[in-house]
């Protein structure tokens, strides 16, 4: 363990969420684990569908699991390592008391949250100036919910990518840190650039704690732009029409080909 810094995260449980975890951990950079349990990883297609939604919203969280489990492996919680301390919580237990003084009894000088639900101000005000959420999404232009998934159906795919900025009480709205965007490779459907920008920001966030543990100052880069905040209400089962039905899922390789332009994103980096 890196004596320099005390990291304790705040993260969910799909296997992304471990990846990330297992990440820190190995670097020597993780002190403790909250797991929030997270919903079905696979879930069923809502009733009423048409057929051809149906059969796309099956084949998208299938082709999903399928992804997570290439890239990140068969890790589950009880694989975490036994002498890494773990508080597993539901949704409801997230900005408790409990949480609160299980993160405080760790003395944590930096604090990450990825994959959980809204921090409470009450509980946000309790961690200290280092701390940071990493956001699956490039802020401001993909903030709130399913923003690596909009940049596909935008036909953007090298705007799929990550954000590590401040928690604030503004959704996604805290002061940027790092852009992470994944190198985009012949062959990838949406959830292989997915899977990509985690790996990509897992090993970005442990080079930056790196730099903090031999002193290096992070400030931030505000976000001037209000961007755009996706909420869970925006998507729907046909909007995978245009990544499954549209494009057979290879909207990487016409963007590659040259077939689909985009302009590169405005990224703050600091590796």
């Amino acid at each position: 363990m890196n004596n320099k810094l005390r990291v304790v995260l705040l993260t969910g449980s799909h296997p992304r969420h471990l990846h990330v975890a297992r990440t820190l951990y190995d670097a020597g950079l993780l002190t403790a684990v909250m797991v929030e349990e997270r919903e079905n990883f696979t879930p069923d297609p809502p009733p009423g569908l048409l057929h051809i939604d149906q059969e796309n919203f099956i084949r998208h969280f299938h082709d999903r699991d399928e992804a997570e489990r290439r890239f990140f492996g068969e890790e589950k919680l009880k694989e975490l390592p036994s002498d890494l301390p773990v508080l597993k919580v539901s949704l409801a237990e997230l900005n408790s008391d409990k949480v609160k003084e299980w993160v405080l009894s760790h003395q944590p000088d930096h604090v990450l949250t990825y994959g959980v639900h809204k921090i409470s101000d009450e509980l946000l005000s309790s961690f200290p100036k280092y701390s940071w959420n990493i956001h699956g999404g490039l802020s401001p232009w993909y903030r709130g919910n399913i923003t690596l998934f909009w940049p596909f159906y935008m036909l953007r795919p090298n705007w799929a990518g990550m954000t590590i900025h401040y928690l604030t009480a503004q959704l996604d709205g805290g002061a940027i840190v790092h852009h992470s965007v994944p190198e985009l490779h012949r062959g990838d459907g949406v959830h292989d650039v997915a899977c990509r920008a985690v790996m990509q920001v897992a090993d970005d966030i442990v080079q930056i704690l790196q730099q903090r543990a031999e002193g290096r100052e992070f400030p931030g880069t505000p976000q001037k732009s209000s961007g755009k905040l996706f909420v869970g209400t925006d998507w729907h089962p046909q909007h995978l029409r245009v990544v499954y039905n549209l494009y057979n899922n290879d909207i990487v390789d016409r963007y590659l080909d040259g077939e689909i332009s985009s302009p590169p994103p405005p990224l703050v980096t600091v590796l």
